[in-house]
């Protein structure tokens, strides 16, 4: 009896401890406590610390608290539903490790899922691994998304991972400095406006940045590499693209799919290329006709592209489907097999107010030293539109007829097909440095357009 007495005695010591603690803003758990139980009974405010150890289950908050896993907690939850269900406003969610979450995509399974009524979500320095999505954030506003770590599992096919990080009908998030690598694509972003993605790396995906319908966002400083699209923009508006890089990315660096009123500037897109590079992930293989270009511009119009670098790619840039009324200025052109690829029968002048773009295999001359070339630049003519239109006949691209063409052509400009016309081509170009000496122009007029 006296044993059982102190045993009631210590229970109800410990329980007036807890509820001080949470009185106090803060409650420390074990994994041996109810996690749980504690979520639904604390007061709004306080904050959870979570013993090293591994924390089992599926777990929802519906109270205005802050979990901090201080980097050694780990939530397991036995690979079904949701890890975390976000429920409340003003939650934070940092320092945890989540693992084994629910792979079913049909019922948007995630490592952390928020809800519409949890505003102003903070979600930071926290490690996912997982087959669903990483976290989805479904019409919650003012989302802070900030220095997590978000890795995919390589068993499942591309297309049966989650997504990285998922914006639905989101407004005001700010997604920051987060590393995601194979999951489906990094950062998937629908039908949300005024959003800010900052500084991210983005890398062994199927696309690092995917937009869809969504409108006068931000997308800068980030950074893919080894993906099949770094940055897949699509049915969107008002978008500012700048300062961003794609490395090694093999389909398309930058693809710009109905995108209207939008700046695209100071943006890198290096090595897009439709075989394997020697730095692509071997847990990313080669795609199925990969088409190796640095930007692809479909059926885009009146868009601000200015201040790029498009460098040692297949193709530098490619427009069709309508992509005209688009201003081009200050971007560099540097050894990319092909510099532009335009099908349209319409002219487009590539320079503003005297200002063209650099081209690396520009022949021309600039005799008043004023840094612009005095003669224009035509990437192409008629040989190149019967090549595209006729792949076949690559096999007399240095035959004497097709070299006589090209003569007459020059001779007489008036053979010359609509295309892209750049009469202020750039001397020098501040990624010059980027160019092997071999490829870069000499000032010579022996083949200059």
């Amino acid at each position: 009896m006296l044993r059982l007495i102190a045993c009631r005695a210590l229970c109800c010591l410990l329980l007036l401890g807890m509820i001080h603690a949470a009185w106090a803003g803060e409650l420390r758990l074990t994994p041996a406590d109810d996690l749980q139980q504690a979520l639904d009974s604390v007061q709004p405010g306080t904050r959870l610390l979570l013993a090293p150890g591994i924390y089992r289950g599926n777990f929802r908050v519906t109270r205005s608290v802050t979990i901090d896993g201080q980097s050694a907690a780990l939530i397991d939850a036995a690979g079904r539903g949701h890890a975390l269900r976000i429920m409340a406003k003003g939650v934070a969610i940092r320092n945890l490790g989540i693992r084994n979450w629910g792979a079913n995509l049909t019922t948007l399974d995630a490592g952390i899922f928020v809800e519409k009524t949890a505003e102003q979500v903070r979600i930071t320095a926290n490690r996912l691994h997982g087959d669903g999505f990483g976290i989805w954030i479904d019409g919650a506003a003012n989302a802070r998304v900030i220095g997590n770590r978000i890795e995919g599992n390589t068993a499942l096919r591309s297309t049966d991972r989650g997504n990285g990080i998922h914006l639905s009908n989101v407004s005001g998030a700010l997604i920051e400095d987060n590393e995601v690598w194979h999951t489906r694509d990094g950062l998937y972003i629908e039908s949300s406006n005024n959003n800010r993605l900052v500084g991210n790396y983005l890398h062994d995906l199927r696309y690092g940045v995917h937009y869809m319908y969504a409108h006068s966002n931000e997308v800068s400083h980030n950074h893919t590499q080894n993906t099949r699209t770094g940055y897949a923009l699509m049915q969107s508006k008002y978008l500012t693209v700048t300062d961003n890089r794609s490395e090694d990315d093999r389909n398309y660096g930058l693809l710009m799919n109905f995108i209207t009123h939008s700046t695209i500037a100071n943006n890198r897109v290096e090595g897009v290329r439709s075989g394997r590079s020697s730095t692509y992930s071997t847990s990313s293989p080669d795609v199925a006709g990969a088409e190796g270009k640095a930007i692809f511009i479909y059926n885009s119009l009146f868009n601000q592209i200015s201040d790029n670098l498009m460098a040692d790619s297949d193709l530098g840039i490619h427009l069709t489907a309508g992509s005209e009324d688009n201003h081009f200025s200050g971007n560099a052109f540097i050894a990319n097999k092909e510099q532009v690829k335009y099908v349209a029968n319409r002219q487009q002048e590539w320079s503003s107010q005297g200002r063209g773009n650099y081209w690396s295999d520009y022949l021309g001359w600039d005799m008043n030293d004023d840094g612009i070339g005095d003669t224009r630049y035509q990437p192409n003519d008629a040989i190149d539109k019967l090549l595209w239109k006729y792949p076949t006949t690559r096999v007399l691209m240095n035959s004497p007829a097709v070299e006589t063409l090209r003569w007459v052509q020059r001779q007489f400009p008036v053979f010359r097909p609509a295309g892209v016309t750049d009469s202020h081509p750039l001397m020098h170009s501040p990624y010059l440095s980027s160019v092997p000496e071999a490829d870069r122009p000499r000032a010579t007029d022996e083949h200059a357009r």
